[in-house]
């Protein structure tokens, strides 16, 4: 194995020339993103993807529903289907950036590999919060790290490499014993957290539709009270306050990268009326919309 501190020091190094700082940058490797910022910030409103995400260099506080978990170099995060989270910036400066990483994948990928594990008995009907952090060893960094400099490679390369070193970071996390049994919890037919995880892809990728919790339950093979009872488990939020939390941030994404006024914004991600949009927009990101999106435009906040 490679000096990892070494090859850790050199890779920040080369985020940091290649990206600069205050950056969210999507990488040519389509699953693969950079965050890089020289200041902290307070609780923002964020949804992970299915993603591994690693601390480079800085640290988190990130809050699932009423839990508050630290998150720095030490820790990896590994969410398992779409989680809303709070999110502060706790350790950023001139001197020292926050840069981290996130390596986005789905359970259809993991399930490829989990098939090629022995992964210990476990309960299919019981479900887990969407979010684990793990302690963050040598072992998954190095593989990470690796991941991270195929950025150098012939473009018409990059695919082929990234979705075998993506194959093998998820080998890593899957046979290790408590990564390996949250990840297996979602990626198994028939668990209750797979059925779950498929609920929250539905409204999400529907989010702008009105919500038939009936055919949601159906489609999923569960019961409502059943649906409503392990969606709060996996995401800490009920069906109809994760689509509203997921229509606030898309709303939030057109108004800064789309310039649209805030009617437009309401209408498209769902809303029949304006000003409830705008009323449920600033009680989630403390400030009206317009407001809010001139300020991130602007670059002052993110």
């Amino acid at each position: 194995m490679a000096d990892v501190n070494l090859l850790k020091e050199q890779t920040k190094e080369f985020l940091l020339d290649r990206y600069g700082v205050n950056c969210l940058e999507r990488s040519d490797i389509g699953s693969l993103d950079f965050y890089i910022s020289d200041k902290t910030h307070d609780f923002i409103s964020a949804v992970y993807e299915p993603s591994l995400c690693i601390i480079l260099q800085g640290a988190k506080a990130i809050g699932f529903g009423d839990e508050m978990y630290g998150y720095d170099e030490r820790t990896y995060a590994l969410a398992s289907t779409h989680v809303p989270l709070n999110v502060s910036l706790t350790d950023a400066s001139k001197e020292k950036p926050y840069i981290s990483l996130c390596i986005k994948f789905s359970l259809d990928e993991v399930y490829e590999v989990l098939k090629g594990v022995d992964v210990k008995e476990q309960s299919l009907q019981k479900s887990e919060k969407g979010i684990f952090f793990g302690e963050l060893t040598d072992e998954i960094l190095e593989p990470v790290l690796r991941f991270v400099w195929l950025l150098e490679k012939p473009k018409d390369k990059v695919k082929f490499l990234s979705d075998l070193a993506k194959k093998e970071i998820l080998y890593m996390l899957a046979t290790n014993d408590k990564s390996g049994y949250f990840l297996s919890k979602f990626a198994m037919q028939g668990s209750v957290s797979n059925k779950i995880s498929k609920a929250v892809a539905k409204i999400k990728n529907e989010f702008s539709q009105k919500l038939n919790m009936k055919d949601v339950a159906r489609e999923c093979d569960m019961s409502e009270s059943s649906l409503y009872h392990n969606f709060k488990i996996v995401t800490s939020l009920s069906p109809v306050a994760f689509q509203k939390k997921i229509r606030l941030e898309e709303a939030k994404n057109l108004l800064v990268n789309k310039n649209i006024g805030v009617a437009q914004a309401a209408f498209d991600v769902g809303y029949e009326s304006a000003s409830q949009f705008s009323r449920e927009y600033a009680r989630m990101f403390g400030m009206p919309p317009k407001v809010h999106s001139e300020i991130l435009r602007s670059g002052v906040a993110s």
